[in-house]
């Protein structure tokens, strides 16, 4: 029996690379670039405050904009409590990043997969876990980002949201910056103050903030600061 197809997300800077917003995530990776005169974030956690602020859309995008200029790009989902690269990819199973840290004999080759954009590759979530915030914590995750980071010259992690849980904060030893995605329709600020907060108590850097669902003249747009 032949596997059911799975319906891809179409991610703007794949689909329309010149459009509005597209710019706008190519002046984030530009941002990003120029913030790190001091530092190079070669790994970078991706998080929000809350649920549904666009975080995941906005992790795809950037590494997108990584791939599209060359660099050898991974794009991580470590939400274990809400996946979505592997539909947003049209992978149709889902094995990958729990799998690794809990199996030995999971190798990398095994659950990375390529995507039809030059240089992206991308690690799901893997299997449901009951524990994520121990697997994220782990010393294995330690090793394995280590590695990672010797294979590509960029890794993107997207994060499950800070005031959901401490999924992103345990992960923060292991990366070298963090950007904060907020949802311009919902998010209020003293809880964009208390996730900053959060995150500043781990001493990562925060390289930005990206305001999304920001409307002007009717079309919605992504702003970086």
């Amino acid at each position: 029996m032949s596997r059911p197809k799975i319906t891809k997300r179409k991610l703007i800077t794949a689909v329309n690379p010149s459009s509005p917003i597209s710019e706008q995530f190519k002046t984030l990776r530009a941002g990003i670039h120029f913030s790190s005169v001091d530092k190079e974030y070669r790994s970078i956690l991706v998080t929000s405050p809350e649920p549904e602020s666009g975080k995941s859309t906005v992790s795809a995008n950037l590494a997108i904009c990584y791939a599209k200029q060359g660099n050898k790009t991974l794009l991580i989902d470590a939400d274990m409590r809400k996946p979505t690269s592997h539909r947003t990819f049209g992978i149709p199973y889902n094995v990958g990043l729990s799998n690794m840290l809990t199996d030995s004999k999971t190798e990398f080759k095994d659950v990375c997969h390529p995507t039809e954009i030059e240089n992206l590759m991308v690690l799901t979530s893997g299997t449901m876990v009951p524990n994520p915030n121990e697997l994220l914590g782990s010393n294995r995750m330690e090793q394995l980002l280590k590695h990672l980071s010797e294979q590509f010259d960029q890794i993107i992690i997207d994060t499950p949201p800070i005031l959901a849980s401490s999924d992103a904060l345990v992960l923060t030893p292991y990366v070298e910056g963090a950007i904060v995605v907020l949802c311009s329709d919902k998010t209020l600020k003293e809880r964009a103050k208390i996730a900053v907060q959060q995150l500043q108590k781990t001493h990562i850097p925060i390289i930005g903030t990206v305001l999304n669902r920001v409307t002007n003249n009717s079309d919605n747009y992504y702003y970086y600061q």
